[in-house]
């Protein structure tokens, strides 16, 4: 009998909880389960945890304490990223997840995030022989991964995150345009490393791991009165379809994004930030060739915990 194990992510939006048994190439998910926690909220570019904020994380946790016990696992990881990692009560946090549930939460840096990520989508099947850039953006920072499916070439984690380009951005609904050439100049400033990087390994393909780019397929799909399901690993996008969903997206307003089938709560605003980042790296690199992989950083330490 394989034993059972539970990966919690704790990002700066969401806390995911994974329960699975098996081995990496063929788990079986037990529990999959996500809460909005916005940890981030009102104080990410603070480096603070505000109170309702940090009280919402604490239950979240009571309540994925719950789960792994009602479930029987025997190896339980959980994973602190951005908001956790730069807020000044951020060990204070650890500290009384630990004493309230038994739950030892391991800080990661960004490079250790962004090694994972790069597991998760090499076991999602998402990488071919061909060098791809990976992004995954999160709430309090954004990780890109060059490689293919032999190596990781190369890899950073930048604290560009959704939330903290909508703190400082995305202030008026919808975004106007000089924000928005205020947010491209800041991207061209922050990302140096990375577009040097890729005059080194020139790359054809951009792979959007999870997040907002789950949420641009199931828009896409859901417009085009297909259904959409999560199950899939992998997702190849129609560039024209997703500059489409993109440009729709940015022009929105709050209250049109809130009528749009496919956007789960937590993203109605972050979206708007996760297309432009999104639509900066496609003209900067000229990619045009983009999928995405429901498989992540939890899918990686999983990955790494059952091998």
């Amino acid at each position: 009998m394989s034993k059972r194990i539970a990966v919690m992510d704790l990002g700066t939006n969401t806390f995911h909880l994974l329960i699975a048994e098996g081995n990496a190439t063929d788990y079986k998910a037990i529990v999959h389960e996500h809460d909005s926690v916005k940890l981030g909220e009102g104080g990410i570019n603070k480096g603070v945890i505000q109170p309702a904020a940090y009280a919402r994380g604490i239950a979240t946790m009571q309540k994925f304490k719950d789960n792994i016990t009602k479930n029987g696992v025997e190896s339980v990881i959980a994973v602190a990223t951005s908001a956790i990692r730069n807020a000044s009560n951020g060990q204070q946090f650890i500290d009384e997840i630990a004493e309230k549930t038994g739950i030892c939460i391991e800080l990661i840096d960004g490079e250790q995030e962004a090694a994972y990520i790069y597991q998760g989508v090499k076991l999602a099947g998402g990488l071919s022989d061909q060098t791809s850039l990976i992004m995954d953006i999160g709430g309090g920072s954004v990780e890109f991964i060059v490689g293919n499916n032999h190596s990781m070439l190369w890899k950073q984690s930048f604290e560009i995150g959704a939330a903290r380009l909508m703190d400082k951005f995305h202030r008026t609904d919808p975004i106007p345009a000089d924000a928005i050439g205020a947010l491209n100049s800041y991207l061209e400033e922050q990302l140096i490393s990375l577009i040097a990087v890729t005059k080194k390994y020139p790359v054809s393909k951009l792979i959007g791991s999870s997040g907002a780019f789950e949420t641009f397929a199931e828009v896409i799909e859901l417009q085009k009165g297909n259904t959409f399901s999560l199950d899939i690993k992998n997702y190849d996008f129609d560039f024209g379809e997703l500059i489409a969903v993109t440009n729709n997206l940015i022009a929105s307003s709050h209250a049109e994004r809130e009528n749009t089938k496919g956007i789960i709560p937590i993203r109605i605003d972050m979206i708007v930030v996760a297309s432009l980042i999104t639509r900066f790296i496609i003209h900067r690199l000229d990619i045009s060739d983009v999928s995405m992989s429901t498989y992540s950083l939890k899918e990686g330490v999983l990955a790494e915990l059952m091998n």
